[in-house]
């Protein structure tokens, strides 16, 4: 038989990615009683970002007991915060408990995929093969993709160069002059990690940090037995948690002046490490604490302040040979070059790979900005689904609360496919899309995130902040509760059915100032 007129498979749903958003719709989808799907990995096991990202150091900055799914507690976080090896544990666990692993199937990156008008169904091309799906759960994470820094002199640089995303675990930094590209969330677990074995590590800094005490500690063998004997502990420690960080987010979305307290403590922070006057100059944020990332260390400073330590406050310019030259012209001799420059957050690289309804990709769509309805749909993609899609971020708590939000989306997304019955397809009307992002836009612009005197990853190209939702979680969970017809459009084979009178209307979203 020819290979075009082989059978493909055919599956209900496709899940991109098994990361926390990629196993948690699989997880859902079996608890909905759906068991025709697949999840497409493009590696070779689960785990997402904590599989990639196994740098020296490399930890969450959200406590362990919030940074897991609410159906699946580990009763045995060993710490407060976690270190990457138990949390990609975890979600190998995860895998084995809910019996995913029939639906993983690994080495499949996907190269493309393209919307059949016609079948109203996804065909889809991975590196092991071809296969069509009537849904697609695009779950590939915004920290996914390193983004590598375009520096001139750069591919010349004679000695080593790796992403803290793809850590060369072979290449020895005993003694080594070693550069650190970049100051964020990566950068502060780095540089203690790697300081005390380097022979020298220089510093490249564009913008300093708000560094906050790390408040980590080891949880006792005790608090674990009870964890386990009593499971309304783990729930009781994970609500307190999640409590607090509801009760901050006020601060950061409508009250930025309010947090001038967290920035002395802040200070105070650096001060207890730092007694060199220009160095804590060089390291003291001009802008508003909150409106980058906060990041979480008491290690960071003290390792900055060792002898072996040069911080450059100026960012790479230019590579020529082994020496690297910053902005403002300072030289630094180096044999090694780690680059902390974090991911495509605002371009997600898969947004090219994905043909919508009119030809056009998501990356075409998206070309002035991310945009979808609720976080997860976007006009002219139908059944299509993205899990962490814009302006589902958050600043201050825990992304697994943003998930769980989605998947109880996509579960009323299917299950209102269902009551429609036939073939069919939701497709999310650009009305709907551009006044659900329109309240969006309204309520960031007095968050701090947009007014607090930043450059960050949060903001695309155009300085819109397509990242973040200005909300609190539990907003967030009551917008995302169900799927309101009125807001897409019904699509059936060869004729398109209009929704419920009215769809036309401006379905609230609730999305209040």
């Amino acid at each position: 038989m020819a290979e075009h007129e082989q059978v493909q498979e055919h599956v209900r749903v496709a899940v991109v990615g098994s990361g926390f958003g990629g196993l948690g719709a699989a997880v859902r989808l079996r608890r909905e009683g759906i068991t025709d799907f697949v999840v497409l990995e493009r590696s070779g096991s689960v785990g997402g970002t904590w599989r990639d990202n196994s740098y020296p150091g490399c930890a969450c900055d959200v406590p362990s007991h919030l940074y897991s799914f609410s159906f699946a507690p580990n009763p045995d976080w060993p710490r407060a915060f976690s270190g990457q090896e138990h949390i990609r544990a975890y979600l190998e666990h995860v895998a084995d408990t809910f019996g995913l692993r029939p639906h993983l199937r690994f080495d499949s990156e996907v190269r493309r995929m393209a919307w059949d008008g016609e079948r109203l169904r996804w065909e889809i091309e991975t590196a092991s093969g071809r296969l069509t799906a009537d849904v697609v759960v695009s779950a590939t994470g915004p920290l996914s993709d390193p983004k590598v820094p375009d520096i001139p002199g750069l591919d010349s640089f004679p000695g080593k160069v790796f992403h803290s995303a793809r850590w060369d675990h072979d290449y020895d930094l005993t003694g080594k002059r070693v550069a650190m590209i970049g100051t964020g969330a990566s950068a502060i677990q780095i540089v203690p990690a790697i300081q005390p074995k380097v022979g020298g590590l220089t510093l490249f800094q564009r913008t300093p940090a708000w560094v906050m005490p790390r408040m980590d500690r080891a949880i006792s063998g005790a608090e674990r037995a009870l964890h386990r004997a009593l499971p309304v502990t783990t729930k009781l420690r994970r609500g307190l948690l999640w409590g607090i960080r509801e009760l901050q987010v006020q601060a950061f979305t409508k009250h930025p002046g309010e947090l001038g307290f967290v920035e002395r403590i802040a200070k105070r922070n650096m001060a207890a490490a730092i007694k060199d006057p220009a160095l804590r100059a060089k390291l003291t944020p001009d802008y508003r604490i909150g409106c980058k990332r906060i990041l979480l260390s008491s290690e960071y400073y003290p390792a900055l302040a060792r002898p072996n330590v040069d911080v450059v406050a100026s960012g790479l310019s230019e590579v020529r040979g082994s020496t690297l030259v910053a902005s403002d012209g300072t030289e630094a001799e180096v044999d090694a070059i780690i680059s902390g420059t974090g991911f495509h957050v605002t371009d997600m690289p898969i947004a090219e790979r994905v043909v919508g309804a009119d030809g056009r990709t998501l990356a075409e769509t998206w070309k002035g900005g991310m945009e979808s309805l609720r976080g997860g749909s976007a006009a002219g993609f139908p059944n299509f689904m993205t899990i962490i899609g814009p302006n589902t971020g958050l600043g201050n708590s825990s992304m697994i609360l943003m998930i769980e939000s989605q998947l109880n989306y996509l579960a009323d997304y299917l299950r209102q496919i269902d009551v429609l019955g036939g073939r069919v397809a939701l497709d999310a009307r650009p009305t709907a899309v551009r006044n659900w992002n329109h309240r969006v836009q309204e309520r960031m612009k007095r968050t701090v995130w947009n007014t607090g005197g930043c450059t960050s990853w949060y903001l695309d190209a155009s300085g819109r902040n397509t990242t973040v939702w200005p909300g609190t979680t539990a907003e967030f969970r009551r917008a995302t509760r169900r799927v309101d017809l009125a807001e897409y459009q019904v699509l059936r084979p060869a004729a398109v059915a209009e929704a419920a009178p009215g769809a036309e209307a401006d379905a609230d979203a609730e999305v209040g100032a």
